[in-house]
């Protein structure tokens, strides 16, 4: 199996490593499941060589759908089993030191994000956070136009009820 040349893969996580991360982020608590998933979304893309992107934000919204499948993998996974990703040894890994834990880790945003369900989350993320228009997000999750804008309404909703 081929794998892309590794400063193809070292581009793409400089310039879209961060975005990679927030989406972990949104969906998992523990620290150690949000670095399996950047690393498990990376690796996609390294194996993924005979992948053609036509410009560079058809790349980062490419990396941006597998990483919410990854994360939604890890999850569906866990759920099959008797102890959840989040319990599993996190809390005997994870330093519960707020200054080792970057700040997103305590943002009550991201935690209201966390509890929606999905959807609304992703498109709701891919809105918000990355600037997506509703019909890109509809390209990028193979739904209709009307329905992500309906999930972004719906989203929005939900978050400012959890937040007030």
């Amino acid at each position: 199996m081929a794998m892309r040349a590794q400063d193809d893969i070292e581009g793409a996580m400089e310039r879209h490593g961060d975005a990679v991360w927030r989406v972990c982020v949104l969906y998992f608590r523990s620290h150690i499941d949000a670095q399996d998933a950047f690393q498990d979304a990376f690796l996609k893309y390294a194996l993924s060589d005979q992948m053609r992107f036509n410009d560079d934000e058809h790349r980062k919204a490419w990396l941006l759908r597998v990483t919410a499948n990854v994360c939604k993998d890890m999850l569906k996974a866990a759920s099959r089993r008797a102890v959840s990703l989040e319990s599993s040894c996190a809390d005997d890994a994870m330093s519960n030191d707020p200054a080792t834990q970057p700040a997103s880790f305590e943002s009550e945003v991201i935690d209201a994000m966390r509890g929606l369900d999905d959807p609304p989350r992703t498109p709701l993320y891919l809105s918000l956070c990355e600037g997506y228009t509703a019909p890109e997000i509809a390209n990028m999750v193979d739904a209709p136009v009307n329905t992500v804008y309906s999930w972004i309404a719906r989203g929005k909703k939900q978050l400012k009820e959890a937040l007030s």
